[in-house]
Order: structure tokens, then C-alpha cells, then sequence
């Protein structure tokens, strides 16, 4: 059994989900934990007790496993969190992700907007410059890293525009893109390159 593998098995057993694992070149490692999706949803989040309790295990686990280590950091995914894995993508359909590919299309990397499937792939719905709705296809193999967007309403002022919505859009009245798209047909280009490929789709 490799180290990663312990710890999935160790953290999955307390009952929590593993978001992620990481050993550094120092002896550094670094675990990140999450609630499970129904526990999230009724409210519950990642505690210091709950960081202290994978902790104590692991250490135990770890130290039966002979699994070297200098450091070891068990802490929440954040605000932020950041999508690894195809279970990821499909809790949290519909909200605000920001996606960044492994090569870029038009020009660009990064992408910010509302997530959805999108038959056998997936879609993220975004506003370009001119507050224009648009829609990116891509495939999961696609995609270099990719995390949630934090939602900050400062003011609590009844609901806030939909994700990938013009910033000045009123609650409610959002325009969705239209459903169908023809990205599969599109061709990957590189940061300069120019590229006339219609996959992002302009919604009137």
C-alpha cells in the first residue's frame, strides 16, 4: 500500500473525505479534509477538532506504516477549494469554479463561472468583458487546476446575481446559454496564437 493510500484509507475511516495529500521535499506532509457531501449540506464544516482527530490517527497509522515524514499539517480545503477529482466536479455542479487549462484556447487559460455537466463532459458559463454570456465546454483531461470561488456578499442585501451572471444582472433574471455547443470540434492553440474556433459561444 503506498503512503497516499494510507492516508486515504485512514482519513475515509474516521468518516471525513480526503481532498488532497502532499509530501514536500522538507519531510512536509500536508493533508487536506473535507466533510462529506450530505454533512456539508446540512451545514457542518471542518473544526480544529476535527484537524486534531485525523492528526492523531495518522500519526499512529503513519508510524505502524514506517511512512517517513518530518512535519505533518492536517488542515480544511478553505473557501477555495480546489476540485481534484471527478466527484468534486459533480458536488459542486452549479456553483461558481474557476478552471485553468492545460493549454490554452483563444488566448486564454483561465476560466471563471457557474459549472454544469454538459453530457459527457462538462460546462462552465461565464461572462466575457461586454458582460456577454458565454459557454466553455471541456473534458476533465483538459483541465490543469481547478477551485471553487469563494461567494462574498459584504452587504447581505437579499441574493446576489447568479454565478457567471453580468455584475450588474438582477436576482432572478439571469440568461442561461443555450444548451447546445459545438466545442467538441474546437482545436487546442497555444498562449500567442490566434484562433477563430467558435467553441465559446456568444449568447445574445
Amino acid at each position: 500500500m503506498t503512503w497516499q493510500a494510507t492516508v486515504d484509507k485512514t482519513v475515509t475511516g474516521l468518516g471525513y473525505e480526503l481532498v488532497g495529500c502532499e509530501r514536500s521535499a522538507a519531510g512536509l506532509l500536508r493533508v487536506t479534509i473535507d466533510k462529506l457531501a450530505e454533512q456539508a449540506l446540512a451545514g457542518a464544516v471542518i473544526t480544529v477538532d476535527d484537524c486534531e482527530r485525523v492528526t492523531r490517527q495518522l500519526q499512529y497509522v503513519l508510524e505502524v506504516e514506517a511512512v517517513p515524514y518530518q512535519r505533518l499539517e492536517v488542515s480544511s480545503p478553505g473557501l477555495d477549494r480546489p476540485l481534484n477529482k471527478p466527484a468534486d466536479y459533480e458536488r459542486f455542479a452549479g456553483q461558481a469554479v474557476q478552471i485553468m487549462l492545460k493549454v490554452a484556447f483563444q488566448g486564454r487559460k483561465k476560466y471563471k463561472g457557474e459549472l454544469s455537466r454538459e453530457g459527457e463532459g462538462w460546462r462552465i458559463a461565464f461572462a466575457d468583458d461586454h458582460g456577454v454570456l458565454q459557454a466553455l465546454d471541456f473534458q476533465l483531461d483538459e483541465v490543469r487546476e481547478a477551485c471553487l470561488v469563494p461567494a462574498y456578499d459584504f452587504k447581505g442585501r437579499g441574493r446576489k446575481a447568479a454565478p457567471g451572471a453580468p455584475a450588474d444582472a438582477a436576482p432572478g433574471k439571469t440568461k442561461k446559454p443555450a444548451k447546445r455547443s459545438n466545442a467538441k470540434a474546437r482545436q487546442a492553440v497555444d498562449d500567442t496564437a490566434e484562433d477563430t474556433d467558435d467553441k465559446v459561444e456568444e449568447r445574445s
